[in-house]
């Protein structure tokens, strides 16, 4: 071997200088030796990121849900108000009762309905105010306020 490096199976001879022993970086998993673990945080980090996201796209839903049951109610209390021979405290209480059934009765607390006219024509606006629903401990804070209308029928 020219130059008398160590060559496999020669013998090492006088003046020959040793190999470096050469380092390696041993691969685990497609990742280097020097990095393993990281794929538990980095589950960790992506599954909190991904937990938050979960509870937040739950409480999104839960919080339309009410509304959309809450309009409802209102809706339904303010066609019953609206009927010959109903008074406008009649569909507060059908509100109420419907709103207790759907979701709670802390939901039912602050319902009203007043007879109005608008453009001419008569209505029964049933309004209900409750408060945001949340989950857990954090979510948003206030009221949420839904209305429904319908007109009064003659006589």
């Amino acid at each position: 071997m020219a130059g008398g490096g160590q060559g496999a199976g020669q013998p090492v001879r006088d003046g020959d200088q040793p190999r470096r022993a050469l380092t390696r970086r041993v691969w685990c998993g497609g990742r280097p030796a020097s990095e393993r673990g990281s794929a538990v945080v980095d589950f960790v980090l992506v599954g909190a990121l991904v937990a938050v996201l979960g509870v937040a796209v739950l409480q999104l839903a839960l919080v339309l849900h009410v509304r959309a049951t809450l309009v409802d109610c209102a809706a339904e209390g303010a066609r019953y108000a609206a009927q010959a021979g109903h008074r406008p405290a009649d569909g507060v209480e059908r509100t109420r009762a419907l709103a207790s059934q759907a979701v709670s009765s802390s939901y039912a607390g602050d319902v009203t309905a007043v007879r109005t006219v608008v453009d001419g024509v008569d209505l029964v606006e049933v309004t209900v105010r409750a408060p945001f629903p949340v989950v857990g401990l954090v979510g948003p804070s206030g009221e949420l306020v839904v209305r429904g209308h319908a007109l009064v029928e003659g006589g």
